[in-house]
């Protein structure tokens, strides 16, 4: 006895293999078409923008710090430019004093505080503390 399918069997086996027909397209990725010679594809060169010159900085007060420390100036020689801020700070428990000794500035730092000067014009300027002579240092305006 001889099988014969039937219009609708015929018509459930073709669903069926357009269905897996399909899924293997989507699975390689069906949507896209390739076509090369088997190598990495390589980036496309990209266009280095041109350098648009950028204006100076905004002019600033340059500045330096001075430690006053177990009874010492640290540091005890700087050198700045014409138009630096230079504060000194105390972080020693007893007042000192921060005094040029050709008079261009004087001030008395207790402990915990600082005393800034601005440096206005080249030199070297020799300081000291009035309350501990042994207390010295330079700074050197360029």
């Amino acid at each position: 006895m001889q099988k014969t399918s039937t219009p609708i069997t015929t018509k459930a086996w073709l669903c069926l293999l357009a269905v897996g027909f399909l899924v293997l397209l989507a699975g390689c990725g069906g949507a896209s078409s390739i076509t090369g010679t088997g190598t990495t594809p390589t980036a496309a060169p990209t266009a280095t923008p041109t350098a648009r010159p950028t204006p100076p900085p905004p002019p600033t007060t340059a500045s330096s710090s001075v430690l006053i420390m177990n009874f010492s100036f640290i540091s005890n020689s700087l050198t700045v430019k014409v138009g630096t801020k230079v504060t000194w700070t105390n972080h020693d428990s007893v007042t000192h004093t921060v005094t040029a000794n050709q008079g261009a500035f004087n001030s008395s730092v207790s402990p915990g505080s600082s005393f800034s000067f601005t440096f206005t014009k080249a030199g070297t300027y020799a300081y000291h503390c009035a309350i501990h002579p042994s207390m010295t240092a330079t700074i050197v305006v360029q």
